[in-house]
């Protein structure tokens, strides 16, 4: 059966997103800095720069490796409204999921189809039933809880999260929004399975006990 995971950037003091993390104004409250110096680790792996970016070089090893498994496992992605509406704007013409993507909203669309494979389904029905549909797309492959951190804590409260992901980075934010807030008691347990290191994130691996 396939798995649920999440895989996720982190900043070092627990938040997900910067405050006022808002496409079109990467100078409000500095949140532009803040995302991109979080994410800089990912910036010069090879396999990114090669199937998002369209870029030539970049990095490899174990780190590199990370990505494209992230990558290939994944058979189907979940995001909230707000992820999707930021990205709407900010994504290239061929979205960079290549696979179907399921977004939790109250708004009623038909689905938005790109090139490259990506194709948005807008679920008014819930969290469970946006599973369900994940499930039933991705076949043998696993679905990712894309974000934003609401989304990642309803699927945590859920029960169904069999992995977390999390490259920490050594960067404070501050304020923003938190990864581990509004979950129920008792919380999920989880074991640690995989720690990679460099010098720009610690990756993580939980696996659910």
């Amino acid at each position: 059966m396939s798995k649920v995971f999440v895989n996720i950037g982190l900043s070092l003091d627990g938040y997900m997103a910067p405050e006022g993390m808002t496409m079109g104004r990467p100078e409000y409250k500095n949140w532009g800095a803040k995302w991109g110096a979080m994410m800089a680790w990912i910036l010069n792996q090879r396999y990114f720069r090669e199937k998002l970016l369209k870029l030539d070089g970049g990095e490899t090893g174990p780190v590199n490796d990370l990505v494209r498994h992230t990558a290939e496992r994944s058979g189907a992605n979940i995001m909230g409204k707000r992820m999707f509406d930021q990205g709407e704007s900010a994504w290239p013409e061929e979205a960079p999921f290549h696979t179907p993507v399921y977004v939790l909203t109250h708004q009623k669309r038909e689905p938005w189809v790109r090139p490259g494979g990506t194709t948005f389904h807008f679920v008014n029905d819930g969290p469970e039933r946006a599973l369900e549909l994940a499930r039933e797309s991705a076949g043998s492959r696993d679905i990712r809880i894309s974000g934003g951190a609401d989304v990642i804590q309803q699927y945590l409260n859920l029960g169904v999260v069999d992995e977390l992901e999390i490259a920490l980075a050594p960067v404070l934010f501050g304020s923003g929004r938190r990864l581990f807030e509004n979950l129920h008691e008792p919380g999920p347990a989880f074991r640690i399975d995989r720690v990679l290191d460099d010098p720009a994130a610690t990756h993580l691996r939980y696996v659910r006990q």
